[in-house]
């Protein structure tokens, strides 16, 4: 009897014992309280939800078409060789870029300047010898520290006959500052006096163009400091062009398509062929101040990719289908999320609510005629239906990274043609997905 009671005792304890790691366990697996940053992207979960509110994002650090009217000035008195393109301002808004290009330089190459908001000009930040090409990619870091633009080695141009201020010739450190309007007898080696300058103060010296920036045959990324100096590339190779980029949120990385000039060469002359406007397409990955660079995806995509809030991950689409890659840590990985189901589905119901709200309108005048009208036959729910039959069905052309758990993807059907008024635009569709992260199984 002693011996039973003992063993009763025995396992009433045991299972106390277990009970207290069960609820041990269940505790570590509540995700609730870890952040998002620590999930690896292979460890999340996605809940699909269609046809939502347009995310409301910022559109970046751009300026849009708007100038900074004092370096518009400086360039409008001082520079007349020379024509602004527009300005960009730093999150701080204590420097401006100027993006401009001199009369004799090819249309699609620029340079860059370092201007005060006030309108002084501190640096000059390209060389004679680099073009800046994609000047709407230009972008600053959240942190106003950094600057990143691509370039790449300027196209020769023959003799045009400009000369003085603003002459394409290398040798012209005086480029951007016309001479001035006066009477000046003095030898080109001496500085112009007071009384001929008309002023009684010494003009400022205008900054020269850097030299001994390495330069390239295709566009590579370059970064600099936010007052224009430390100008370097950070990508090095040559033969790959780099256009779409985006500084992580922290400003210690960038993400960027990258293509071969092949590649880019073929999709020019295919849209070409077709009256329409290249679209580019690259590869996705990530570049660190310091130059190193991991491929995340072999894949091409049209779609810019975008970072997550807290700068550990990087989302792209690629048709329909998000992909998710982690940015950091000793093993990163990456997750698929794909969508092609859930949009056929979702496009099946909005096409039918679509028709449904143009029979409404054009049987306004004719009650009976609603009567009348047969709605097309539900499909069994085990059948996907046919995309050749769904106009809103597209690929995915946008995606934004709102918060930690809540990406926006758009569906379009988008071609933008060689003369804008053909350009179409439509059905256009905003999505999200929001993520959590997978509970862990505990450890045996």
């Amino acid at each position: 009897m002693n011996l039973f009671r003992l063993t009763i005792t025995i396992l009433a304890a045991g299972i106390l014992q277990l009970s207290g790691c069960q609820n041990n366990l269940f505790q570590s697996q509540n995700t609730a309280s870890t952040p998002m940053s620590a999930v690896p992207a292979v460890r999340l979960n996605f809940r699909f939800e269609a046809d939502v509110p347009a995310p409301s994002v910022e559109a970046g650090n751009t300026a849009g078409d708007e100038r900074n009217a004092a370096v518009q000035a400086d360039f409008d008195a001082n520079r007349s060789f020379e024509l602004l393109e527009r300005t960009l301002p730093s999150p701080d808004k204590k420097h401006v870029l100027a993006i401009y290009r001199n009369i004799a330089d090819v249309q699609a190459e620029y340079r860059l300047d370092m201007y005060s908001p006030d309108g002084q000009l501190l640096r000059k930040l390209t060389s004679d010898t680099m073009a800046v090409h994609f000047p709407d990619t230009i972008v600053w870091s959240p942190d106003s520290n950094s600057l990143a633009f691509v370039a790449m080695i300027r196209a020769s141009r023959p003799e045009t006959g400009v000369t003085g201020p603003g002459s394409p010739n290398p040798a012209n450190t005086a480029a951007s500052t016309p001479l001035p309007l006066s009477t000046n007898t003095n030898s080109p080696g001496d500085a112009p006096s007071p009384e001929a300058s008309g002023s009684t103060l010494p003009a400022a010296p205008t900054p020269a163009a850097p030299t001994g920036i390495l330069t390239f045959r295709t566009e590579q990324i370059y970064t600099c400091q936010a007052d224009g100096s430390g100008v370097k590339a950070i990508t090095e190779n040559e033969g790959l062009i780099y256009f779409y980029y985006a500084w992580s949120p922290d400003s210690t990385m960038l993400v960027a398509l990258a293509a071969t000039s092949r590649e880019w060469r073929y999709l020019e002359l295919t849209a070409t062929s077709k009256g329409e406007v290249m679209i580019p397409q690259g590869r996705l990955r990530i570049i660190e101040k310091n130059g190193r660079e991991r491929r995340l995806d072999d894949n091409l995509t049209t779609v810019r990719p975008v970072w997550s809030a807290d700068s550990s991950k990087v989302a792209a689409a690629f048709d329909t289908q998000i992909r998710i890659y982690d940015a950091n840590g000793n093993n990163p990985t990456q997750a698929a999320i794909p969508l092609r189901n859930q949009l056929l589905i979702s496009s099946q119901g909005y096409d039918r609510e679509q028709q449904r709200q143009m029979q409404t309108s054009n049987d306004n005048s004719d009650a009976n005629a609603l009567a009348n009208v047969q709605p097309a036959p539900e499909e069994p729910l085990s059948t996907l239906p046919d995309e050749k039959l769904l106009v809103s069905f597209n690929p995915i052309v946008e995606i934004a990274w709102t918060s930690d758990d809540l990406v926006y993807l758009k569906t379009a059907y988008v071609r933008k043609m060689q003369n804008a008024a053909d350009n179409v635009t439509s059905f256009t569709r905003w999505h999200r997905v929001a993520l959590t992260a997978q509970p862990v199984a505990p450890a045996k």
